[in-house]
């Protein structure tokens, strides 16, 4: 258990306690859950998002396909038709390579809301380069999901992530299967949600210039039904990242949480992640690492990025990264996975998760690289077990960080609860039931980076601090010491 509080107005944009809380593990429960709230909405659905597909299917059928009712868009269209519901959309004005990779939903996005009553808004309020990161869902002020996952068919999946699995053929494109995908969402609801309500109306603002007020408030918020709350009166903190533009300060919550989190860790760091790059994270990782009774790190990620950008970039960076753990782990505290299908084809862990001993579990759009912890748009959303009912969050936090195992083994919950007891660690009990036959996780291999990539990571390209290195990578360094100074006093 930490020793004090992690979330503080230094780490945290808005503190709140929700009567109930609940996390979501891969799509297919989350867009189940977001329907069935949606469809209970009484005043507002606000949807925040990188990217948006307006054909998205809740519930893929085999072959990719279904009736017209069950894609997002004509089901947003058919719900901004009520009496009194306002239903809005934004998400990222993408730059043309970016949207290339996604059907162009850009613009087929303006295409399927047209003449509707949807208000749709794309976000190019950013400085150049930077994208609109936040992923959420809130309904009525009242119910609010957060997390890491985008709307689009190639997002959904189930924790079997099955091979061949008929309900993710790209039936537009190759007529191949998408790939196995992780994420995890959240869900809260009661003045928690009313924050991710403000987050909503905060960015709305700045990318349309008008004023939204708070939804009024309902009797009941829709819980929904195949959701069962996992805390109940837990405080919860939203952590946001933005860049200076215009008349709008800088937010650098994420970055600041992050930090605190991992010095305030006792045994156990678990994170899930789309990417390990970011330099300030990596040493204060490796600092716990080299202390003799110092915390266990344990990262899960991609094996490899799915875009040749990504590979070149971020996959090369991420072996400095991983590289720096290895070698300050004096003490065999560190272990880096990457999750394979039956078959052994690639997972895409696109999660961004951190759990910190039994106390803090941090879930969001907040990658570990440069950008998202001061260039990019983010909200990442904390549970914290602490004050009243602690004891009995603190045991759903380790249910929760058990439960994740399993799905990434593909073996029985209390194997997982008996390893880790055995063997005295998280890190130790995965090698462990490896070794034993559960082999989807893989240890990813430190491999020596020709001069080119070893130029690409050393220099960060593709991945800025913020904005006064975002165009001049040779400012990079010198702004990796500035926030080194700024964090040294957090």
């Amino acid at each position: 258990m930490t020793k004090a509080p992690v979330l503080n107005t230094a780490t945290t944009g808005y503190i709140a306690r929700a009567p109930r809380a609940a996390l979501m593990i891969d799509m297919e429960a989350y867009f189940d859950a977001a329907m069935e709230a949606m469809k209970a909405a009484r005043h507002t659905v606000h949807l925040l998002n990188w990217a948006f597909e307006a054909d998205t299917h809740f519930h893929p059928q085999p072959g990719g396909d279904g009736p017209r009712s069950d894609r997002i868009g004509d089901f947003l269209k058919a719900l901004a038709e009520r009496p009194g519901l306002e239903v809005r959309v934004l998400c990222w004005y993408s730059v043309m390579p970016v949207a290339a990779t996604q059907r162009f939903f850009p613009f087929m996005d303006r295409l399927a809301f047209h003449g509707s009553k949807v208000k749709f808004v794309l976000d190019g309020h950013l400085p150049l380069g930077a994208c609109h990161h936040q992923k959420m869902i809130v309904i009525d002020d009242a119910i609010g999901f957060c997390g890491g996952g985008d709307i689009g068919p190639d997002r959904w999946d189930t924790p079997q992530h099955l091979d061949d699995d008929p309900r993710r053929v790209k039936t537009r494109r190759d007529n191949k299967d998408f790939d196995s995908r992780h994420e995890v969402m959240g869900l809260v609801d009661g003045d928690a949600a009313r924050a991710l309500g403000a987050v909503f109306r905060d960015r709305w603002q700045a990318a349309t210039g008008e004023t939204l007020h708070p939804a009024p408030p309902v009797p009941e918020p829709a819980w929904p039904s195949d959701i069962p709350p996992a805390f109940h009166d837990i405080t919860v903190g939203l952590s946001r990242t933005r860049s200076p533009w215009a008349s709008r300060n800088e937010l650098r919550e994420n970055e600041a949480l992050h930090v605190a989190a991992i010095r305030a860790a006792t045994t156990c760091i678990y994170m899930e992640n789309q990417y390990f790059t970011a330099p300030l994270i990596a040493e204060e990782l490796a600092a716990r690492l080299r202390e003799p009774d110092g915390p266990e790190v344990v990262l899960i990620t991609t094996q490899h990025s799915p875009s040749y950008f990504d590979q070149m970039t971020m996959d090369r960076t991420r072996l400095v990264f991983l590289k720096m753990l290895k070698d300050a782990d004096l003490h065999n505290r560190f272990v880096a996975y990457s999750p394979v299908t039956t078959l052994g084809r690639t997972i895409i862990v696109h999660a961004k998760l951190t759990i910190i001993d039994d106390t803090l579990m941090r879930i969001g759009s907040c990658n570990i690289n440069n950008r998202s912890m001061g260039y990019d748009t983010e909200c990442d959303m904390s549970f914290e077990a602490f004050g009243p009912g602690a004891e009995a969050n603190r045991a759903e936090i380790t249910r929760l960080r058990d439960t994740l195992l399993t799905h990434w083994l593909g073996c029985p919950k209390p194997s997982v609860q008996q390893a880790v007891a055995e063997f005295g660690g998280v890190g130790r009990a995965l090698e462990a039931l490896r070794l034993s036959g559960y082999c989807r996780l893989r240890p990813i291999p430190i491999e020596r980076l020709n001069p080119l990539e070893r130029f690409v990571a050393d220099n960060h390209l593709g991945d800025p601090i913020g904005q006064y290195d975002a165009w001049w990578p040779w400012r990079r360094r010198r702004a990796l010491a500035e926030r080194r100074r700024a964090l040294s006093s957090l």
